[in-house]
């Protein structure tokens, strides 16, 4: 592992990058044989097969991040923009809240941050004395018992007490740490969870969340954040949810379950501890996941395969979770999960669709199968109905002949059937948007959880041959979504958080220039953001190089 120089400059860094990017292009064999190294993608290919991946500046940046150690740029940059504050002679005041920034997710620690518990260590490793000041509650953050036995010797009522920079209950501090993740730490803050809890500590200290407009001056007093959550819903730590429980915590806190429902182990044991399924919305939320075990588990713990939404208008079209269930294109399995449970097969969304018509208008043929043997309504589908199913299994010779008999039919359609179009464009099931596309559905149609258009979703997943698709017939970058932006703020928002695995975002900034997008002008006043059509905006670095060098 190479070794980061003495007070590492971002610039710098960024700079090696674009230097082992122009080798690659060059095809240099020592440039390859780094890639090759690092890069689990290039990892025993030829130089002749990694010049054919065609790599870009991000690939050229996880390689350097992976060469210094770290498991991505981001982490890198993280690490680096953490310890320039360190470097700056800052004391507790700037150093060490910069370091909890980086072990507490932004609702504990204020801002938007993501948090990375293995640069937080990695920069302990690097510095000892970082967080070695005394106070109680940065020990929380690293497992330090012994800190806290000294603390509790002094005061005894200090477990029960906020504190520290982020002014959070000791039990909070040990619970939310993401430390608990590293192998390193783990034990440490068990202990300390065990020990804070036979001193006294109440098992229900809870903190409100700090997200924006929060602050961890301002907390917010509506959405209050248990030790329970942090350990089952934000770490997914079965022994420390277990503890918690054992001690007493309530499981049903607002917030535990609904979260926890990615790890099997915490929502098992927050289930047989009591957690109430009704009104916890778990039901739905399951089906984001895609967790088949979790849907089980809740089933099997009254969870109610027909409960209302507590979310969304009553105009929308997720009123059951069978509804929900169909809308997020989950497997046969989960279908057949909700109707053995009790799920109504007859359904039916607010414009009257029933659940069959509803499964085959996301394309899930199997699950309209169950449906029907479970003695679902089946209406005789007219032809708008079985144009819609056509495009959605992506039978384009079904849906052409259909289109050709009924020329006029997609101008038929209703609001709800031409929503479909996003719906589906934010499942990622681009064969069928580009069916219905090419039949000249009208591509400017807002849907989908933030009401955007299907451009909006395809850049939002990094789908560049969609999004290049979608312009091509007549989308526009200029197309806005409920957050009240374009497609150009899904790109910079999309670029730097890459909600999908392996998105190139970098080609969708590129077929948003070729299609109208204005050329980006650097920011005089913020040297990582850029200035596009009046706005600063802010992208990932692979794809604010690409912005740039088009007005080049």
């Amino acid at each position: 592992m190479k070794r980061l120089p003495f007070r590492p400059h971002l610039e710098h860094l960024r700079k090696q990058a674009k230097d082992l990017l122009a080798l690659y292009r060059r095809n240099d064999p020592d440039a390859n044989a780094r890639i090759r190294e690092a890069l689990p993608a290039a990892r025993g290919k030829a130089d002749a097969e990694i010049a054919g991946l065609g790599l870009r500046l991000h690939d050229m940046q996880s390689c350097l991040a992976r060469e210094y150690g770290f498991r991505s740029w981001a982490d890198l940059r993280s690490f680096v923009e953490a310890s320039a504050v360190r470097d700056a002679g800052a004391d507790i005041g700037g150093a060490v809240p910069a370091w909890l920034r980086l072990v507490y997710a932004a609702d504990i620690a204020g801002g938007v941050n993501r948090e990375r518990p293995s640069v937080a260590a990695r920069m302990l490793e690097e510095d000892p004395g970082l967080v070695g000041g005394g106070d109680p509650y940065v020990a929380c953050a690293i497992g330090d018992e012994v800190a806290l036995r000294r603390s509790t010797q002094m005061d005894a009522t200090w477990v029960n007490r906020p504190g520290g920079p982020l002014d959070l209950p000791p039990l909070v501090a040990v619970t939310h740490s993401t430390l608990v993740r590293l192998p390193v730490f783990c034990e440490r803050l068990h202990d300390c969870a065990r020990f804070l809890l036979q001193a006294g500590a109440v098992p229900n200290q809870a903190v409100g969340s700090r997200w924006p407009p929060a602050s961890v001056s301002q907390p917010s007093e509506e959405y209050r954040l248990s030790a329970l959550y942090g350990a089952a819903g934000r770490n997914h730590d079965a022994e420390m949810t277990r503890l918690l429980l054992q001690a007493g915590a309530d499981p049903n806190d607002g917030e535990s379950l609904y979260h926890a429902l990615e790890s099997v182990s915490c929502t098992r044991l927050l289930l047989e501890g009591g957690a109430r399924v009704a009104g916890s919305n778990a039901m739905y939320r399951v089906m984001d996941i895609d967790n088949i075990e979790a849907l089980r588990l809740l089933l099997a713990h009254a969870g109610d395969p027909n409960e209302p939404a507590r979310f969304g208008p009553p105009t929308t079209d997720w009123g059951s979770p069978l509804l929900w269930a169909i809308r997020r294109r989950r497997s046969r399995a989960h279908v057949e999960a909700l109707l053995q449970a009790g799920a109504d097969p007859g359904a039916s969304t607010p414009d009257g669709a029933s659940a069959h018509t509803w499964a085959l208008r996301f394309g899930l043929t199997d699950g309209a199968q169950l449906l029907d043997a479970a003695g679902a309504a089946v209406e005789p589908p007219d032809d708008a109905e079985l144009l819609i199913a056509a495009c959605a299994r992506a039978d384009a010779a079904a849906a052409g002949a259909i289109h050709a008999r009924r020329p006029g039919l997609i101008g038929e359609l209703t609001e709800p059937q031409l929503r479909l179009l996003p719906e589906l464009a934010a499942e990622g099931c681009g064969a069928a948007v580009r069916v219905m596309v090419g039949l000249g559905w009208p591509v400017g149609v807002r849907g989908g959880d933030w009401a955007a258009s299907a451009l909006n979703h395809a850049v939002f997943r990094g789908d560049a041959g969609l999004a290049r698709f979608l312009l091509e017939h007549g989308a526009s970058w200029t197309e806005e979504h409920g957050h009240g932006d374009n497609v150009c703020g899904t790109l910079g928002w999309a670029s730097c958080n890459e909600p999908v695995e392996g998105g190139d975002w970098v080609g969708c900034a590129e077929a948003l220039l070729a299609h109208g997008m204005p050329p980006a002008q650097p920011d005089p006043a913020a040297p990582d953001g850029v200035i596009i059509d009046g706005r600063r905006k802010r992208f990932s670095d692979d794809v604010t190089d690409a912005l740039l060098s088009s007005a080049q």
